[in-house]
């Protein structure tokens, strides 16, 4: 292959790394307003349970192969991630059913700011002024877009705000529980889709009254969460590490960040939800409060790791964490 023909090859696998990136950014956008729809045929819980019974069954094949040390070191990792994870979705679910789509997209991306502080309390490193700054502009923003005029949350927003902080949980722990761990990724999601799954079911049927109810048959449910289960996950995780290995952190970020602003478009057009021109900006200050930490996290790294290098102590996940996950 010649010069010319490996710089196009190279700009190709970029341009084809943004558009996928971009994609991950608009399926996930489109989770909130698709997880809304799904549980009006269908309790939280239940419909919980048959997202992610179906991921984790998807994601079986990858233990092929595993050596048992292996296998031990997923299962160490992937349980108690599992408990967080179920967590988060409980209250990001329940939370979406309580208040608007366009909310939960652009009130979840605080997660990216509440995770310094997270690690503060967990791996003592303390979040630096611009942490707090960021902190202080999506707090403004959260109260222009869900009140405006009291400081007050509905319940839904409440919820939504609590997964918020549970996401920040879970990346800190992530980073704690496996950096440095022989752990690989799939394996890891399919354990912890599979506690989801399991928790949702027995928590269905111990609290929902008479227990979880015959499955839906109506084709939207499915098809909606069949979305979430082949492209909110699988796709979005072979996106993530095609894209991570051929483009950076920082544009990684940029692209990432318009997860709420698609998530609030489709659910003007999905829901036909509205929002008023002082909701939209306190979506703005949230979305820019986030990017804008994201981009100061992906710069500050290579000074971070020279240093984390030099004491020998953990890397803080804030500043490793992309933001990329499951939705």
């Amino acid at each position: 292959m010649s010069t010319n023909e490996a710089i196009l090859d190279g700009r190709r696998a970029y341009l084809w790394a943004e558009v996928m990136l971009l994609l991950v950014a608009l399926v996930w956008g489109a989770s909130y307003g698709l997880a809304k729809t799904a549980v009006l045929f269908y309790p939280v819980l239940g419909f919980l349970a048959v997202r992610f019974c179906i991921t984790s069954a998807l994601l079986q094949p990858a233990w092929r192969g595993l050596t048992r040390h292996r296998r031990v070191a997923v299962l160490k990792a992937g349980v108690p991630l599992g408990l967080i994870l179920l967590s988060i979705f409980v209250s990001e679910t329940y939370g979406l059913s309580l208040t608007r789509a366009s909310n939960a997209a652009f009130l979840i991306s605080m997660c990216v700011v509440f995770t310094p502080f997270v690690e503060w309390i967990v791996l003592g490193f303390r979040p630096s002024i611009a942490g707090f700054v960021a902190a202080g502009v999506s707090l403004v923003g959260a109260w222009l877009l869900t009140s405006g005029a009291t400081l007050s949350l509905n319940g839904g927003d409440a919820l939504i705000l609590a997964a918020a902080v549970l996401r920040a949980m879970m990346v800190t722990f992530t980073n704690k529980l496996t950096r440095g761990r022989d752990i690989p990724a799939f394996p890891l999601t399919g354990v912890q889709t599979g506690v989801v799954g399991l928790g949702c079911v027995i928590l269905g049927i111990a609290v929902l009254p008479g227990g979880l109810p015959e499955l839906p048959h109506a084709p939207l449910f499915w098809s909606s969460t069949g979305f979430l289960v082949v492209f909110c996950t699988l796709f979005a995780f072979f996106a993530q590490n095609y894209a991570l290995r051929r483009t950076s952190p920082t544009r990684v970020s940029l692209l990432m960040g318009m997860e709420p602003v698609f998530g609030a478009l489709f659910a003007v057009y999905w829901l036909h939800e509205t929002l008023s021109a002082r909701a939209w900006l306190g979506g703005v200050l949230i979305m820019s409060a986030s990017v804008w930490a994201a981009l100061r996290r992906s710069s500050s790294m290579p000074e971070i790791k020279r240093m984390v290098q030099k004491n020998k102590r953990t890397v803080p996940s804030s500043l490793t964490d992309t933001g990329l996950g499951d939705r």
